[in-house]
């Protein structure tokens, strides 16, 4: 397999106060990775670097080659919305939007015609459990129906990369099994690549591979599957 997303001696800081010292990792194409590592230790900020939120004060970021850290803020957003996906740990969702119009709006963004993004959003809801659903909004869903939502609108446009930080952290351990197994069999039908931030070893035991961020910097890699 090739690697299709690196960090290589990353460092970035608050202020004064430094979030990775020298970081590297590389992730492998269609690879499910775990990053653990405590509160504060640069394991969120790491993601952040990867997906070309944050840019480093020092050390490369490479997607597919590309140098994502000397790129403009307006090619980063343009990567971000064309090849990567995105799930949070509250999910994230514009209230104002029902959740089939939540999950259409990465399509919607690239320039897809609503007749064409909304059916494509529609089928997530069946293919997730969520038959029904379609015209809620956040408020009148459950904490697990509207992760699945999230998962399904950062799925939906089909990334090459799904950056998932902390997705279950605001959910019970039933429920985050659950969206874990959804988010796992999705990307492996898709072939996704998934970068998954998270601190609960049950988690991480869904992923190929995890490393662990201890002090800003990338302990090396432990391998879970072949």
């Amino acid at each position: 397999m090739s690697v299709v997303i690196e960090a290589r001696d990353v460092e970035f800081s608050f202020g004064q106060t430094s979030a990775l010292r020298g970081a590297s990792v590389a992730v492998e194409a269609g690879e499910i990775l775990a990053v653990m590592g405590p509160s504060g230790s640069g394991k969120s900020t790491l993601l952040h670097c990867l997906a070309g939120i944050l840019v480093p004060d020092s050390g490369e970021i490479l997607f597919d080659g590309a140098r994502v850290h000397a790129m403009a803020e307006t090619e980063r957003s343009s990567l971000r919305r064309d090849r990567f996906g995105f799930v949070f740990q509250f999910g994230q969702l514009v209230p104002e939007l029902t959740a089939v119009e939540n999950v259409a709006l990465p399509l919607l963004l690239s320039g897809v015609h609503r007749k064409q993004a909304l059916p494509r959003a529609r089928a997530w809801f069946t293919r997730l459990g969520l038959d029904g659903l379609e015209h809620r909004r956040s408020g009148e869903l459950s904490g697990g129906q509207a992760q699945r939502v999230a998962l399904a609108r950062g799925l939906v446009a089909e990334p090459q990369v799904l950056f998932a930080d902390e997705p279950t952290g605001a959910l019970d351990s039933l429920t985050g099994e659950q969206v874990m197994d959804l988010l796992v069999g999705a990307a492996r039908e898709q072939g996704t690549t998934v970068i998954l931030v998270t601190h609960e070893p049950r988690i991480a035991a869904y992923a190929d591979r995890e490393v662990m961020v201890r002090d800003g910097r990338v302990n090396a890699p432990d391998r879970i599957a072949s």
